[in-house]
């Protein structure tokens, strides 16, 4: 029996990414005789190129033209478009086949930020889009949650490295200012933490990593900036808790099945990205009834109106209870 081709669309970010991993397993589970390919930007292939239900993952760094030849070596029985944007669409024209598409919910979010409600929105996670999509091809979501695979060489000893191993993870930035919590926040939580913390971020995180490291030197390590993407997965991986904005890291402690504190800003969990299939420990963060709020399916690299009252009044101290656990 021939096998299928079966290409994934999602060229970025890494959270997004990131939740793709259960179409991914499903399909390979579902049609084992199937061979499951990948195409992503090249920046994000560490979150996909570990992954043992994939035959192959291509990348590219600006256009996909740059891999479009390759590809059509392939004759790709299935496409699934996971991104759905022009560049994706365009991907599947010039492989010749009609993609199968999600729904991004788009205009439902355009109202839901225009007229500041979640009531307009769908109770479906992203992730169950995805498997709403992939009905007529009979593959099912198993319901075992998301995937993150790191490489045996990015797996950090966290007791030889930082000469502890009972500790929580405290993730700082974001891809948008108006999604990251803000050093108030950051120095509350701290303040609440009976265990060390780790701050995880890139290296545009440092200065806020050496802030928090300054004030409570006692009990906060810095490691923004020093770790990979699989490394910093390996950290939260072992760690207690993560406490974390709605950031790619937030997905990966939710494939790894940590405990997630999750602050949500100018988005809202209901927009479909909230941590999935959630450890029944999680707790999200947010200030509802906000007449501003959500005002960006994205973000802003300021508040709008000046205050930014969506984290600046967020109250922390329900972080004591599940630092308790």
């Amino acid at each position: 029996m021939k096998p299928e081709n079966i290409l994934i669309i999602r060229f970025s970010s890494i959270g997004d990414i990131v939740l793709t991993s259960p179409v991914v397993r499903c399909i390979k589970q579902q049609k084992p005789n199937a061979n499951v390919y990948f195409v992503t930007k090249k920046r994000f292939s560490v979150c996909v190129e570990n992954n043992n239900y994939l035959k192959s993952v291509f990348t590219f760094d600006t256009s996909i033209n740059e891999i479009i030849g390759e590809l059509k070596k392939i004759n790709f029985d299935i496409i699934i478009d996971l991104h759905n944007n022009i560049r994706s669409r365009k991907l599947a024209f010039l492989l010749g086949k009609k993609a199968i598409k999600f729904n991004k919910i788009n205009t439902l979010k355009f109202f839901s930020v225009l007229l500041k409600s979640k009531k307009i929105l769908p109770k479906t996670h992203i992730v169950d889009r995805f498997f709403d999509a992939l009905k007529p091809i009979g593959v099912v979501n198993d319901g075992l949650g998301l995937d993150f695979f790191i490489a045996p060489n990015n797996e950090i000893n966290v007791t030889t490295t930082f000469n502890f191993n009972d500790y929580y993870v405290l993730v700082a930035g974001g891809s948008y200012y108006t999604k990251q919590i803000p050093i108030n926040k950051l120095n509350e939580i701290c303040l609440l933490s009976n265990k060390p913390i780790i701050v995880l971020g890139g290296k545009e995180d440092a200065e806020i990593g050496a802030i928090l490291e300054k004030n409570f030197s006692s009990k906060v390590i810095s490691a923004c900036g020093k770790f990979n993407l699989a490394q910093s997965a390996s950290i939260i991986k072992q760690a207690s808790v993560v406490i974390t904005s709605d950031t790619g890291l937030m997905h990966i402690a939710s494939a790894l099945k940590k405990p997630i504190a999750s602050f949500w800003g100018n988005t809202i969990p209901e927009f479909g990205m909230s941590p999935y299939k959630p450890n029944s420990h999680n707790k999200i963060f947010e200030v509802n009834n906000l007449n501003c709020r959500p005002c960006s399916k994205l973000g802003y690299k300021k508040c709008p109106k000046k205050h930014f009252n969506c984290m600046n009044t967020i109250d922390v101290s329900p972080l004591k209870k599940m630092f308790e656990k």
